[in-house]
């Protein structure tokens, strides 16, 4: 119901409306009210419609910056932008960014998959070297999705406060790769709560890991090795009261 409603509605609504039936169609789809199947087609169809009513809308070139305009209409995943998966290979890797825990829930949910599959990777390179210095197309092609999405994710999370982008001008026409920290208090919170609890599952394991532990208690135990071995029985086996040989034999002797 909710995907043939949002159809009629992109396929009727003028170019101005479309990044509110955008707005709807991500709504019902982190609501649970559309599959991502659906969404999928629901944003081609859209961004096809954009395509034909904007003179340029594929133009998404130039550094990022905190005050470059958001279009959330051309973030998602589908259309000429290349923000569609083109192998299964990119797929995975984007799933398993956007599922690799370094986003808290709270954050993710203003997200789509493949803008937490690009916000995973920079809080990855945060932590391994204080801020992420890639390129766009770098954080493209290791999250598997398209420079668009890249560019939209870090708008959008300047926008809420979570990223800070600083530009590197080498010349007039020429700049290196832009500098983008976390400054969102929750999630260097997070961020730092998931390390160091990584830290300390080796420690864990070195130590036997599970539910026991491997630290025994001071109780002494008598060992049965310790104790006086018992005298052989000179009795037949199976109960037979029967003298052995060697009894027999000094009974003989003592004769």
């Amino acid at each position: 119901m909710f995907c043939d409603q949002i159809r009629r509605e992109a396929e009727a609504a003028p170019r101005a409306a479309l990044p509110a039936v955008t707005a709807a169609l991500w709504k019902a789809f982190a609501a649970g009210h559309v599959t991502e199947a659906e969404a999928e087609a629901l944003s081609a169809l859209i961004e096809a419609r954009q395509a034909l009513s904007a003179p340029n809308p594929g133009r998404a070139t130039g550094p990022i910056g905190p005050d470059a305009p958001q279009d959330r209409a051309r973030s998602p995943r589908t259309g000429r932008n290349g923000s569609r998966p083109r192998t299964d290979a990119s797929m995975e890797r984007r799933r398993r960014w956007a599922a690799s825990g370094r986003l808290p829930p709270a954050l993710a949910t203003r997200f789509t998959l493949a803008e937490q599959a690009v916000l995973a990777l920079v809080a990855a390179e945060t932590c391994r070297r204080k801020d992420c210095r890639l390129s766009v197309g770098g954080l493209a092609a290791i999250a598997g999705v398209s420079e668009t999405t890249v560019r939209n994710a870090i708008r959008e999370a300047v926008k809420l406060g979570l990223l800070t982008v600083e530009e590197r001008r080498l010349t007039g026409w020429r700049s290196d790769t832009n500098v983008v920290r976390i400054v969102s208090p929750e999630w260097t919170s997070w961020l730092r709560l998931t390390r160091k609890r990584r830290e300390e599952v080796p420690a864990t394991v070195s130590r036997g890991g599970g539910c026991k532990s491997v630290n025994p208690t001071p109780t002494e135990v008598p060992s049965l090795w310790n104790s006086r071995p018992a005298a052989p029985s000179e009795r037949l086996p199976g109960g037979s009261e029967r003298p052995g040989r060697k009894r027999l034999e000094r009974n003989r002797a003592a004769r």
